[in-house]
């Protein structure tokens, strides 16, 4: 997971989950941090949306599966209208194309409800600071129970993978093995600086919001194989 700095402001946070325990369990494990405020908490999908939008919040804690409209429609919808808003995914390893969906729809990570406290802060700090919780080793293991669904290793990856030199879908395969920038730098012997450029480079040239959605077309695209 990135490291975040503390933010100046506190950070404005929606909980959407439609079991009023586990948003009393949040809001006591939040409420504990200064820069820390719940705004606001909602009880389905239409409500985390409408709240989004009256609200703009600096980052909801969205669950998968609620009432009326579920977390993967709600994180569409949020990203679709450009709020300001980021979105972070609580969720059971049970619901695993629940997850794949919600990162192609533009959440910004995913955590497990059974989430450490300490990591469920650190990945509110990071979202709100612009960056993507991303758990790449978790994410292989939820997409190897989709790997007959992903294009054939033999075959030529999207075209758009062409507009990268081959120092970037160097960096882009090992974002999607896991390793942080620094990782990275120590693999491909650069400094972590240069990393976080060719980072940037992938994302603007492939017209991706996050290291997430990087993470996931790698996938998608053939570039790198669940569990290789």
């Amino acid at each position: 997971m990135a490291e975040a700095t503390t933010p100046a402001r506190p950070v404005r946070i929606l909980l959407a989950d439609d079991q009023p325990l586990l948003r009393t369990g949040f809001r006591m494990v939040l409420g504990a941090e200064e820069d820390l405020d719940i705004v606001a908490e909602a009880g389905d999908g239409v409500e985390a949306v409408d709240l989004s939008r009256r609200l703009l919040p600096d980052v909801v804690l969205m669950d998968i599966r609620m009432p009326r409209m579920d977390g993967v429609a709600a994180t569409r919808a949020i990203v679709d209208a450009r709020l300001p808003v980021r979105v972070l995914i609580l969720t059971t390893f049970d619901l695993d194309e629940y997850v794949v969906g919600a990162l192609r729809a533009g959440a910004s990570g995913f955590l497990a409800k059974d989430v450490p406290a300490d990591d469920l802060v650190t990945a509110i700090r990071t979202v709100a600071a612009g960056d993507a919780v991303v758990a790449p080793r978790i994410l292989r293991r939820l997409l190897d129970r989709f790997a007959d669904a992903l294009p054939d290793p033999a075959a030529a990856p999207p075209r758009a993978m062409n507009a990268l030199t081959e120092r970037e879908r160097e960096v882009l395969v090992q974002v999607a093995r896991g390793l942080s920038n620094a990782e990275i730098a120590r693999a491909l012997s650069v400094s972590e600086t240069t990393v976080k450029t060719h980072v940037g480079h992938v994302l603007t040239k492939l017209g991706l919001r996050d290291r997430v959605q990087a993470v996931v077309l790698a996938y998608e695209s053939g570039l790198v194989r669940p569990g290789a």
